[in-house]
């Protein structure tokens, strides 16, 4: 009997998925629990596994929306491995390509005497190519960036004597002779040829014309020559255009970006912080941490400890807007953005007030392993309290990032780099870090913002306020 595969419930909010690659074909045969299709919502992306085994027939292709409940294909197990093995065998056999006709020109150039194949083969070319039964690597390509060109292959039948021309007759390439050919008497000038500008010979008037309209000189633009014309159009088909849907990820994320500007009072403030102590003690107890957690610690751990202390010294960064009521949390939960496969997620790290170093290192290190899968459930991305997101990894030197509603602030860190400061009346070299703070000016002041990223500066500066509490 048929068993069907259904769209599952993935969430409160989520009404509709989008299907994403299968990892069969329709017609192949599939084992129970193996996985068979990405469904993607507009937080995450899940797989689907097949409820029995036997014969997949997909219903829903990849790209096409469907809701809840919705059956996109199903698995017959009344077929055997056979029947999909033998239908597998007959659509190969139908799709397959014939084999190539060797061509009877060779030229030079290769070791079987034929030219380097084109990077690309225009249209007007390849139709050129297809009537004459040519290949492209039989013709040298003049074009830019190695395309070939219609002219190409015009040029390479009027040497070959095949070129037929634009009306079909066959014309013959163009005899040398031995015998010169007398020049012809030079024309007697006349007063109206006197009077037009000299040109250089072989080179073309680029001198823009002009006509009159009332009082005023109206001139024309310059006129490129025709070859340069024509070498222009025939490489417009380089220029392509290709049109893809958004996933639903992407319009989520377009959708909250545009809602926090429209709706939040966005403002951003800026500190820079000297990053020698912890790159220090990250030195000195890396491999001992390594080699008692099993993960390595790395920066972000350092920061979130010291936002939560930070938030602890102003609640209004950490609390939300409800209509006309402010409501104050005295849990962090922490957003942390990570790239992911399908665009920047921000999975929470919940309740980080609790955790130690290694378990936000582990936590971490996880959600970023099953963003690159697309693995992260919905869950993971509901609620957040205050969000940290680190550009620095890609290189980034200052940004202003954006909140994500109803979140009051996030925090944006950034690229370490050497730069001179100035420390106890001397300019010395230290590695320093811009961060950012973007907040809601709507709930939050501008005196609580910049003594907010103080606040973190004079902790990750000195790391031992963390463990001391001060």
């Amino acid at each position: 009997m048929p068993h069907e595969i259904k769209i599952p419930e993935a969430g409160e909010s989520i009404q509709e998925v989008q299907v994403g690659r299968w990892y069969k074909e329709s017609g192949a045969w599939v084992e129970k629990d193996e996985n068979l299709v990405e469904i993607e919502t507009d937080k995450a992306s899940m797989d689907l596994a097949a409820p029995a085994p036997g014969v997949l027939e997909i219903h829903k292709q990849t790209g096409e929306e469907a809701e809840i409940g919705e059956v996109i294909g199903v698995v017959d197990d009344t077929k055997s491995a056979d029947d999909a093995q033998q239908r597998e065998a007959e659509t190969s056999a139908d799709v397959a390509e014939p084999e190539a006709k060797p061509s009877a020109h060779k030229s030079a150039g290769g070791d079987d005497g034929s030219l380097p194949p084109p990077l690309h083969i225009m249209p007007a070319a390849q139709r050129l190519l297809s009537e004459y039964g040519l290949q492209g690597r039989e013709i040298e390509a003049t074009g830019p960036g190695g395309r070939l060109l219609k002219e190409d292959v015009v040029r390479h039948l009027k040497a070959k004597g095949k070129w037929q021309g634009e009306g079909g007759a066959t014309v013959e390439p163009e005899k040398q002779s031995d015998e010169p050919t007398a020049e012809p008497a030079p024309e007697k000038p006349t007063a109206e040829k006197a009077r037009r500008p000299a040109e250089t010979k072989g080179v073309p008037s680029r001198k823009p014309e002009s006509r009159v309209k009332g009082d005023e000189t109206i001139r024309s633009a310059p006129q490129l020559p025709a070859e340069r014309t024509a070498a222009l159009a025939a490489s417009a088909g380089f220029r392509q255009e290709e049109v893809a849907p958004m996933t639903l990820i992407r319009r989520r994320i377009a959708a909250r970006l545009v809602e926090a500007q429209q709706t939040a009072a966005l403002l951003t403030t800026f500190n820079e912080i000297n990053m020698a102590a912890v790159m220090g003690l990250r030195k000195t107890y890396r491999e001992s941490f390594q080699e008692k957690y099993n993960v390595k610690l790395g920066f972000m751990s350092f920061f979130v400890k010291a936002s939560v202390e930070a938030l602890k010294d102003f609640p209004a960064i950490n609390a939300e807007i409800r209509g006309r009521d402010i409501v104050y949390k005295n849990y962090c939960d922490i957003g942390i953005a990570i790239g992911g496969g399908k665009g920047l997620v921000v999975p929470i790290l919940r309740n980080a007030e609790l955790l130690g170093f290694a378990e936000i290192e582990e936590a971490i290190a996880d959600f970023a392993a099953r963003a690159r899968d697309n693995k992260l459930r919905p869950d993971e991305f509901e609620g957040g309290t205050f969000t940290i997101t680190n550009g620095g990894v890609y290189g980034s030197l200052l940004s202003t990032p954006i909140i994500n509603p109803p979140q009051s602030g996030v925090l944006g860190l950034h690229s370490i780099e050497d730069r001179p400061v100035a420390e106890n009346g001397e300019v010395v070299v230290r590695p320093m870090m811009y961060i950012a703070l973007t907040y809601d000016h709507r709930i939050v002041d501008g005196r609580e913002a910049v003594t907010f990223l103080r606040r973190i500066k004079e902790i990750i500066e000195e790391p031992a306020r963390m463990m001391l509490e001060v």
